[in-house]
């Protein structure tokens, strides 16, 4: 008779091992990673910080005593952003909030999701930034006086 190969058991879990807990985002993680992404420098907008790409705000520090980072989107991005995690992004108050500007609660937010946020606030800059461009005229020819 052979011996029945057994496939080793996978361990088990340890329950004595503490699980790490997630760190909270802070203000200076915000502007960390908003700072990484492409062309953005930081400035200030009355008073609070901003950022930019293109010389347009896609993200500000203006409610951080809140707690809160403020993302520039459109009304829809907004939407699904609040529809899914809406103890993490909240619409501004106000017509900010309803033209898409919103709030996000950095104690709340893990790093993944902040950094996808912040890039996707950026990414709808530039895509604004690129459709304003494509729609400027070029300058008016000087008109010839007539004789």
């Amino acid at each position: 008779m052979s011996a029945k190969k057994t496939k080793p058991s996978a361990p088990k879990p340890d329950s004595t091992r503490p699980v790490p807990a997630r760190r909270s985002m802070t203000i200076e993680d915000f502007r960390g990673l908003a700072l990484k992404l492409d062309g953005v420098e930081e400035r200030s907008h009355m008073g609070a910080p901003d950022f930019r790409v293109g010389g347009r705000i896609f993200a500000t520090l203006a409610a951080q005593d809140k707690g809160y980072g403020n993302l520039m989107l459109t009304p829809e991005v907004q939407a699904t952003f609040v529809a899914d995690q809406p103890e993490i992004f909240i619409p501004v108050a106000g017509g900010w909030g309803r033209s898409g500007a919103t709030h996000v609660d950095l104690a709340a937010a893990s790093e993944d999701l902040l950094a996808g946020a912040l890039q996707a606030a950026w990414r709808l800059r530039v895509e604004q930034n690129a459709a304003v461009a494509g729609r400027k005229r070029a300058p008016a020819q000087p008109r010839r006086a007539r004789a």
